[in-house]
């Protein structure tokens, strides 16, 4: 079956054609899954995994008029298992103390931050909020960016624009480093509040 047909009928939830379709590709997915399990140190079942999951989510949206869709299926699936390694690399490097003693609300933590929290991130328009919202869900830039229906340039400008506002509230509000519990903080109180 020519691959273009078969990507056609695999589009339209053919269980035959998501078959062919991954026994087409099955060799170039192992083999990347592969190669980026050699470089990385990650497991290659697990990276294999979601390079599948990556080709299976975009095969529904795929627009068969544009390029060679087998090649940006492949491409998908290399951009989800590569969201993978980062998404492994940063669980590797955050110690579980660490990440515990700030998913904890602190005693010695004001309790007023997270209304000072709450004060900033009401300056943000909705799309800044939606953006700080899926970053802080944990989402990578290009995750945002399909949540939101934008791309993943258009997550870093508002990134940007979200720090330099923050930036410019913590200077117009008596920025003080503070320690508490040994992990650096920053106290967002403002002065004669």
């Amino acid at each position: 079956m020519e691959i273009n047909h078969c990507i056609e009928r695999a589009r339209g939830r053919d269980p035959s054609a998501v078959a062919a379709l991954v026994e087409a590709l099955r060799p170039r997915i192992v083999k990347m899954a592969a190669y980026y399990a050699r470089c990385c140190g990650e497991d290659p079942d697990d990276l294999l995994q979601e390079a599948w999951v990556g080709l299976l989510e975009a095969l529904p949206s795929l627009d068969l008029r544009i390029g060679a869709p087998e090649q940006y299926l492949i491409q998908c699936a290399r951009w989800r298992l590569l969201d993978a390694i980062k998404h492994a690399r940063v669980r590797r490097t955050v110690p579980l103390e660490d990440s515990a003693i700030n998913s904890v609300a602190h005693p010695n933590v004001p309790a007023e931050d997270s209304a000072y929290l709450s004060e900033f991130t009401g300056q943000l328009n909705a799309t800044q909020r939606a953006v700080l919202d899926c970053l802080l869900e944990g989402l990578t830039w290009r995750e945002a960016g399909h949540t939101l229906g934008c791309t993943s340039a258009n997550i870093a400008y508002h990134v940007r624009k979200i720090r330099r506002c923050y930036r410019e509230w913590v200077t117009g509000s008596a920025p003080v480093s503070a320690r508490v519990g040994g992990i650096s903080t920053v106290s967002i109180t403002r002065e004669g509040r």
